[in-house]
């Protein structure tokens, strides 16, 4: 078979546009947050990570725009040579101070983080455990490593204490986990992991991406969630959620970060995080810092809208954070679904396949601290509407 011809036999995604239920890429032409303008109408946004809304924060935006100002538009050089900032130390030590680590090291974006940390520690002779349910980007991380890769079943401490008794005592052991779950919304067993990795000499990695800001009394994350800030080596986590921009840290003992900044490929072989998103995250980091009550309000919409949907008949699987699932199962039924509610001025995100398996299909719903009563009230009586029309079916 010629190389491209796997090209032209993909048909899947015109035949979705054609039909007009094609839910990806759609260009957003304005936004105010919890709102955005897509092809001149207005949509409630309830598929954005921003889960404290500090994209439009005022302290957020200046600090972004004097960096633009002071800095340029970007630093074009890696980290490793010319494209380190006194910003970017900066904010490596802002992050280590937040999270209780001694060092930190930040990277472009948080797949690249992800990428660089687990394939540059996991060598030839150790082993690597991972849940079944982590981000793409571990998935990647581990095809780049050079060792034993294990995977057990979601949360499943049972299952991971077997692969732990099967590998070699003196070999190294990294268990990496993300802490909240992108596609289901609920949070990993850290304290079965701490035991787990205690009692068979392993290291913790913990991918925050969907904690940070969001978990722990702090909004430290996971480990601050449960109370195990020092049982966690190292933790992952993206700027690119609540932290408003664009860019991922790792944070841990220094001579690992040490390590990382001369070994991690990623790292070495890309331009550096643009200043105006260095500028951001530090803004961000303080505005977390200074209005705890932001957090406040986004579990208070994150409950609203979950005790919503349920009390409507809807299934949120185990959903305990401001990412919300709602199972539809087939993919044409999700479809029709996720139509009507872009239809009637609500942007959510579709989970189809190979995301999840085929009969999982899923609308997945992130709460914001900005979204008003107004909003959740009125998504919720869409879905309202639906079970009516289900019912009456």
């Amino acid at each position: 078979m010629n190389l491209l011809e796997k090209s032209v036999r993909f048909t899947r995604a015109r035949i979705a546009q054609a039909a007009g239920y094609y839910p990806f890429f759609i260009p957003i032409e304005a936004s105010s947050g919890p709102e955005v303008m897509i092809h001149g109408e207005r949509k409630i946004m309830m598929g954005s990570n921003n889960y404290l809304g500090l994209t439009h924060h005022p302290k957020v935006l200046a600090a972004t725009e004097a960096a633009l100002r002071r800095y340029g538009s970007g630093c074009t050089g890696s980290r490793f040579l010319s494209g380190t900032l006194d910003l970017h130390e900066e904010l490596e030590d802002r992050l280590a101070r937040f999270l209780g680590k001694e060092a930190a090291l930040v990277c472009s974006t948080g797949y690249q983080t992800n990428l660089g940390a687990v394939s540059t520690l996991i060598g030839r002779g150790d082993y690597l455990f991972m849940d079944k349910l982590n981000h793409a980007s571990l998935v990647d991380s581990a095809r780049l490593s050079y060792g034993t890769v294990c995977r057990y079943p979601h949360n499943n401490m049972k299952a991971l204490e077997r692969q732990l008794a099967h590998a070699p005592r003196e070999a190294g052991k990294l268990i990496v986990t993300d802490g909240v779950f992108s596609m289901e919304g609920d949070i990993v067993n850290l304290p079965g992991i701490v035991a787990l990795a205690e009692a068979y000499g392993a290291d913790v990695l913990v991918d925050d991406a969907h904690a940070i800001g969001v978990l722990g009394e702090q909004g430290g994350g996971t480990a601050q969630h449960f109370g195990l800030e020092d049982k966690v080596t190292l933790t992952v986590a993206t700027f690119s959620k609540s932290l408003a921009a664009i860019g991922g840290v790792v944070v841990g003992p220094e001579p690992v970060i040490h390590f990382l900044k001369h070994h991690a490929r990623p790292l070495i072989f890309s331009a550096s995080m643009p200043p105006a998103s260095v500028a951001t995250v530090l803004a961000a980091l303080a505005v977390i810092e200074e209005e705890p009550e932001l957090r406040e309000q986004l579990w208070t919409n994150t409950r609203r809208m979950q005790e919503g949907l349920k009390s409507l008949g809807y299934d949120i699987g185990d959903s305990e954070t401001p990412i919300i699932p709602i199972m539809i199962g087939d993919l044409n039924t999700l479809a029709v679904q996720l139509r009507a509610l872009f239809d009637a001025g609500v942007f959510t995100n579709p989970v189809i396949p190979p995301a999840v398996p085929h009969h999982s299909c899923r609308l997945r719903i992130s709460m914001m601290a900005t979204h008003t009563d107004k909003q959740i009230d009125f998504v919720l009586e869409l879905f309202a509407q639906g079970v009516k029309r289900q019912a009456a079916m």
